[in-house]
């Protein structure tokens, strides 16, 4: 359905933009669960000023700290550090719970992958407990505003059924933050209805101490046409809008970072999205961050040749072409130029470019989650075996996180519910 997008909207963004050069204070925010800093980032641009942030992961907090430690006013009881949710709610129990009408908004969900389609869901998974970490942390701080996102399957049931999953964890969730006083609304969003390249759906779930819950993602809608056209941006963006100008062929130069591979140069920006994500690059710079090539064999370029020109767009490739090559790998998909990617996993060797016989850079990654081409990514590029389950690499960490394009227009929406609350 499609809705007027002019005269309130147009005020909403002027209002936003005048309230922040009125110096008046902003609102505060907690990024817990926080990862490499998707939704801070986005909430950054969007007029928010953060406390804190909490993540475990040392390479994934490098990354934050690097970008957004000047973006928060950390307290001094909190070391700038790396954290476990846990650990944090143990040890500064008193400190939390003193934060009690100072916080405006928590955000962030607990990890996903015990929940996620795509792998095992494993209802017995530790991961999943950090739902009740959340819950306990959400009931010490008591924040005006939530924002809670997880994997769609956050909203099935596990095939084998714990004592937790009886109606589906996220019903569970949404009972314990009743009880704790909020308005709880949640929907399936499509991040590619709102200018992100990628048709990454997510589990949504707003919460809202005083007020309607519900209006949130009415008002997410009804904006979203508005937000873009004021960046230059299409609610619509096909792949090729998005890292055609990273393209291999366009040239490249030996790596400083790491002997033995290559990197990517910039070339002029080909679309909108590419110049807007490319704005705050400063003079001259020729080599986009993070933008190393994979030294594939020759027979893995072969390999990826032919998919190329034999497998269907955005589909993973068939079982036929699979034996073909010997691949045990549950899904290798060849990318649509012209359509948005489909959801990108932690896995880079999950996607073909659509048209050079290779994976894609952290920093094609980083374009697709619409991350600034300015954020620099910390960290080793990617892992493996064991150690996939406890190390956040660059790949998982932008395969984690909530793309800042989207996470600037929850944002907004939340400042206009934070301003209209004060006028009560």
């Amino acid at each position: 359905m499609e809705h007027s997008d002019t005269s309130w909207t147009e005020s909403l963004f002027l209002y936003t933009i005048n309230t922040m050069k009125d110096n008046i204070k902003k609102p505060r925010y907690i990024d817990i669960f926080a990862g490499c800093g998707g939704i801070s980032l986005g909430l950054c641009n969007a007029g928010w000023e953060g406390l804190f942030a909490i993540e475990k992961d040392k390479m994934a907090f490098e990354t934050l700290k690097y970008n957004l430690i000047n973006h928060f006013h950390w307290p001094k009881w909190l070391p700038v550090k790396e954290f476990d949710i846990n650990h944090l709610i143990s040890f500064y129990q008193k400190e939390l719970y003193l934060l009690r009408g100072k916080v405006d908004l928590v955000v962030g969900g607990p990890p996903c992958q015990g929940f996620s389609m795509a792998g095992k869901r494993r209802g017995n998974d530790k991961r999943n407990k950090m739902v009740d970490s959340y819950i306990k942390f959400i009931d010490l701080v008591r924040p005006k505003f939530l924002f809670f996102e997880n994997v769609y399957g956050f909203t099935t049931a596990m095939k084998k059924k714990t004592k937790l999953d009886e109606d589906t964890y996220s019903s569970y969730v949404i009972k314990k933050l009743s009880v704790l006083g909020y308005d709880i609304a949640f929907e399936i969003v499509d991040f590619s209805r709102f200018g992100v390249p990628q048709k990454r759906k997510r589990f949504i779930l707003v919460g809202v101490k005083k007020g309607n819950a519900k209006k949130f993602f009415s008002d997410l809608e009804i904006h979203k046409k508005s937000f873009l056209r004021n960046k230059g941006l299409s609610v619509y963006t096909p792949i090729k809008d998005a890292i055609s100008d990273l393209e291999k062929g366009h040239g490249e130069v030996p790596c400083k970072e790491t002997t033995s591979f290559n990197m990517g140069i910039y070339v002029p920006p080909q679309s909108n999205y590419q110049r807007f994500l490319r704005r705050n690059i400063e003079g001259l710079k020729l080599i986009p961050d993070s933008h190393r090539f994979t030294n594939h064999g020759e027979k893995i370029i072969e390999k990826f040749k032919y998919i190329l020109k034999t497998a269907k767009r955005n589909k993973a490739v068939d079982e036929s072409t699979k034996l073909m090559f010997n691949t045990k790998k549950r899904s290798v998909t060849v990318l649509d130029r012209n359509q948005p990617s489909p959801t990108l996993t932690t896995l880079p060797d999950d996607y073909i470019h659509y048209a050079e016989p290779r994976i894609l850079t952290v920093r094609e990654y980083a374009r697709i989650q619409s991350f600034d081409d300015s954020f620099e990514f910390k960290g080793n590029y990617t892992t493996g075996g064991v150690r996939r389950i406890r190390e956040v690499p660059r790949y998982t960490q932008i395969g984690n996180a909530i793309p800042p394009l989207f996470g600037e227009q929850a944002g907004r929406i939340f400042l206009k519910m934070y301003e209209d609350n004060k006028r009560k």
